[in-house]
């Protein structure tokens, strides 16, 4: 596990504590994607952050003015410790991984559905109560439409993949046959 990995989890992990203290764990997950999307839109806001060449009082000023009012006490302060601390390029990992923690804490888990087409609803819906069964958590389901995949699903939770995909099964089928050719 990377350093910036290992502290990305304990800033996540005191971030969720305290969060959980003042029962505004969803409030923090709502603030931080509002960091990460404007993050993503503006790069230039991102390479400010990143250099070394600007006062750190000058970055967190900034971000005090562009976030007063708009996100929690306690999402603006972890903001603004990560970039006092010069660890800004560990925001969207912290983000991550809180994510992981409060999921956790909750019973809830992200799944990722790779498909060759949309899913309906009533698909989506069917696929979540399937892994939910399954995993003995509450599923959220986010659609990602794959067309290198010919048909089937693949469901990416956490660290998990389940590749029920006709490529897949295809890709398993000539393992097989080339391990009993070997034979």
């Amino acid at each position: 596990m990377s350093r910036d990995l290992t502290a990305a989890k304990r800033y996540a992990r005191a971030l969720y504590e305290a969060s959980k203290e003042k029962n505004s764990v969803n409030t923090v997950v709502e603030d931080w994607k509002t960091v990460l999307s404007l993050i993503q839109e503006q790069p230039d806001l991102e390479t400010l952050l990143n250099s070394p060449n600007i006062d750190t009082s000058a970055k967190t000023g900034l971000l005090k003015q562009i976030f007063a009012g708009s996100l929690s006490d306690l999402a603006l302060n972890t903001l603004v410790l990560l970039v006092e601390r010069k660890r800004s390029e560990l925001i969207p990992a912290v983000y991550e991984q809180f994510v992981k923690i409060a999921n956790e804490a909750s019973g809830r888990a992200d799944a990722t559905v790779y498909s060759a087409m949309a899913l309906s609803e009533e698909e989506a819906t069917a696929i979540a109560a399937r892994f939910t069964n399954l995993t003995g958590k509450a599923i959220h389901v986010t659609n990602i439409v794959d067309s290198s995949l010919l048909g089937g699903i693949k469901v990416r939770i956490g660290d998990k993949l389940y590749d029920g995909s006709l490529s897949g099964k295809l890709e398993r089928m000539e393992k097989v046959l080339e391990v009993t050719q070997a034979l």
